[in-house]
């Protein structure tokens, strides 16, 4: 057993604590916030629109504002949060650091790299819209497996080690992406920086339902995870007493993760530290049962991303800053306070 996890005990009241009652009035709570910054997210931007307008007469520019560009980019940035969270939520229980999370372990990054050659490589030999999100799940899957792999120490996890691995690895992925920009024309060069700084530029209704789709296919995988996940907080061998096989369980979550990353990446690149902030906040709210935390994670990281990109849009408007900023910027400090915050003692959840 992770000799790390005997040093926390993990909140063994928090799954006897969680009722049906409990359950549904927080994610109805989250749900309404989310609600309210996805109707601020299409009501404000660099054009003032009126709502009545944009619904009562198809041909006005509201109307084109509205359903053209705000509604898809509102629906993209729903999509993308919730995976985001998730997948951070179903790291950081995998495991066992608060501190992991898609973007920090450089599975993003891969990939976006991923997603970038399949662009690139399309223009030749087309199948574009099937090859970016293909490539992006292959990538990123080799990520996570290669990150875990050289963080075993011992055949134990070090969470330290699997922080500095993920250092390593977002820093070779950030070399091989400028690579592949430096070789490129210009057209590409563009779209290559709109993946390393993250963006919701220019959705379409298709790759929203897309990316809706296989983020809902994985989250379904990992819900149904959700009772070994917390078996797995009392450490490997003590889950595996109680009849989950962690072996199966670790395999199951990361080919999940990697499709939900994936389909994230290949339409927003890379948008880092949603995954960190959103299921900790929740975490340190409502508790550790993942039956709870994946669903609120799911709905508080839409509602965050919508904000986020609300707030890159109008900031300095009529330009705009990529949302990926705006994300590090806030998880940036974050991230600091936490690893200090857990530098005092053993660093696991």
């Amino acid at each position: 057993m992770n000799p790390a996890a005997g040093n926390h005990p993990p909140q063994r009241n928090s799954a006897a604590h969680l009722t049906r009652s409990r359950l549904l009035r927080i994610l109805a709570a989250l749900a309404i916030l989310l609600i309210v910054c996805a109707a601020a997210g299409g009501l404000f931007g660099s054009a003032h629109i009126s709502l009545v307008r944009a619904f009562s007469d198809p041909g006005s520019p509201d109307h084109a504002i509205f359903f053209g560009a705000r509604l898809p980019r509102v629906l993209m940035g729903v999509i993308v949060g919730a995976i985001l969270a998730a997948v951070g939520t179903a790291l950081q229980a995998l495991v066992r650091n608060p501190l992991a999370e898609g973007g920090i372990l450089g599975i993003s990054g891969g990939g976006a790299l991923g997603a970038i050659l399949a662009m690139v490589m399309s223009a030749k030999l087309g199948g574009g819209e099937v090859a970016v999100p293909l490539c992006a799940f292959g990538a990123a899957l080799l990520s996570t497996v290669a990150v875990y792999r050289l963080a075993m120490v011992d055949g134990q996890l070090e969470p330290f080690t699997l922080l500095l691995v993920g250092v390593i690895f977002n820093a070779f992925w950030g070399a091989a992406i400028m690579l592949v920009n430096s070789v490129v024309n210009f057209y590409y060069a563009r779209s290559i920086l709109f993946w390393l700084m993250g963006s919701l530029e220019a959705p379409t209704y298709r790759e929203a339902a897309m990316v809706a789709g296989l983020g809902m296919a994985g989250f379904a995988v990992l819900m149904f995870q959700a009772r070994d996940l917390n078996l797995l907080s009392l450490g490997d061998e003590s889950a595996a007493e109680l009849g989950v096989d962690v072996d199966r369980l670790r395999r199951t979550i990361f080919v999940a993760t990697s499709v939900m990353i994936g389909a994230a990446v290949s339409v927003s690149g890379i948008i880092s530290f949603v995954g960190l902030i959103v299921p900790h906040t929740l975490r340190l709210v409502f508790g550790a049962d993942h039956r709870l935390l994946l669903p609120a994670s799911l709905i508080g990281g839409a509602a965050f991303m919508v904000a986020a990109d609300l707030v890159a849009r109008v900031a300095i408007a009529p330009a705009e800053i990529p949302v990926g900023a705006i994300t590090a910027l806030c998880g940036g400090p974050f991230f600091i306070y936490m690893l200090r915050r857990e530098g005092r003692r053993t660093l696991s959840l």
